[in-house]
């Protein structure tokens, strides 16, 4: 049997190695006898750089460490590989590279950008014959990948979201003086995570006052006003926006008064700054007012100490059934969810082709977004996904972690 090899690609989640666990032990179960990991994804694979699994997940402590552990155990990357019918060099040095460590299996942990490395991986291999497989295995915070119900990391965020805006509703009720708090969270197109802001709301907390998400574009003259009406009714007002909130001729808050044009390896525009932004507003715009933003950034993505268990236990299975599945002789394919009741929760997994998924956006759906909120639909939907936790391995007072 030939070997495996694994990579991770993309912004990480909190869970995104529980996924990496998943595929290594479904591996070694079903008889394979060398599990590689592509450091730095396809960009450090290119460079030959790739460790042996095997020598560092041997144990059982180990895979329990890695759930645990967040970022990306083997390193990221954000790199774009040609088009299949251009400059094949690219191709043929990968392959090669996968024929000298008899690799016959290929998955790749990672979002929209990382499946169209897959869906261009598989492509090649049916052009030139080459019986390699390849699968993705979903993960996002972002939660816009297509086709699946929801995507691992995103549940692990949700609950760091409602959690810490809770908690900063609860801090702002502190003083009795007139004050805006506003909350920047990550999402470029697609506002799930800002949404979860919504599960803060219940009855011992009465949750953001405000969200706004980038589906729908955002008017400055509407959200002053709704400011300025809440705040001359309770002393403490608490907005939440997604970093990529546009104005209805779809300029970028955060380039309001900007000229930086920075993009990514894939040309996706790095943001931030539409907190600032309507910060700077607030205050000219309606005098004797406190206001502050607060930009969560990073965290998100990375606050494993208080991971969702189900997220957990979902990035495990699918990157389990992406490993059984291509031994199994699957190819071109993307491991995803089917939801199948909200009460009690309970999801399966399947396989669907890389082209209906990769560089395709999946984005909050317009009904369930209304007047500077979102509805219950929202509620019910995440609220399944952010259930239970898994307590850290403390050592010293903190949690442990693995690392390669």
């Amino acid at each position: 049997m030939p070997n495996l090899i694994i990579g991770q690609s993309g912004g990480p989640t909190a869970v995104i190695n529980a996924s990496l666990a998943g595929a290594f032990s479904a591996a070694k179960e079903k008889g394979i006898k060398t599990v590689y990991g592509m450091q730095h994804g396809i960009k450090g694979f290119l460079r030959g750089e790739t460790v042996v699994l095997d020598e560092i997940l041997g144990s059982d402590e180990n895979i329990e460490l890695l759930k645990r552990t967040p970022a990306s155990f083997l390193g990221s990357c954000r790199f774009k590989l040609p088009d299949v019918d251009g400059d094949c060099e690219i191709y043929e040095q990968i392959f090669s590279r996968l024929h000298a460590l008899d690799i016959g299996y290929f998955l790749y942990i990672g979002g929209n950008d990382s499946m169209d490395t897959i869906k261009k991986l598989s492509e090649y291999a049916s052009i030139v014959g080459s019986d390699v497989k390849f699968i993705g295995v979903p993960k996002t915070i972002d939660n816009d990948l297509a086709v699946t119900d929801h995507s691992p990391g995103f549940g692990s965020a949700a609950k760091y979201i409602a959690t810490v805006v809770r908690e900063l509703v609860c801090d702002c009720r502190v003083y009795d003086v007139e004050a805006v708090t506003i909350l920047e969270i990550m999402g470029r197109n697609a506002g799930w995570l800002t949404a979860s802001a919504a599960l803060a709301r219940s009855r011992d907390c009465e949750g953001a006052d405000l969200i706004y998400l980038p589906e729908k574009p955002f008017d400055e003259e509407e959200f002053i006003a709704k400011v300025r009406t809440l705040a001359a009714k309770k002393h403490s007002v608490v907005v939440v926006i997604s970093e990529g909130i546009r104005t209805a001729d779809g300029k970028l808050l955060c380039e309001r008064g900007e000229n930086d044009s920075s993009v990514d390896a894939f040309g996706h525009k790095i943001m931030s700054g539409a907190g600032k932004y309507l910060e700077t507003s607030i205050r000219k715009r309606i005098r004797g007012i406190k206001c502050r933003s607060v930009e969560l950034s990073t965290p998100q993505r990375c606050a494993s100490h208080f991971a969702s268990l189900t997220d957990i236990n979902e990035a495990f299975a699918v990157g389990a059934e992406a490993a059984c599945a291509a031994v199994s002789g699957e190819s071109g394919k993307v491991v995803i969810f089917v939801r199948k009741s909200d009460s009690p929760y309970e999801c399966a997994t399947e396989l669907r082709d890389v082209h209906e998924i990769a560089n395709v956006e999946r984005k909050v759906p317009d009904e369930w977004i209304c007047d500077g909120y979102v509805t219950d639909d929202v509620v019910r939907y995440i609220r399944p996904l952010i259930q239970g936790e898994l307590s850290p391995i403390i050592e010293d007072g903190v949690p442990k972690m693995i690392r390669l």
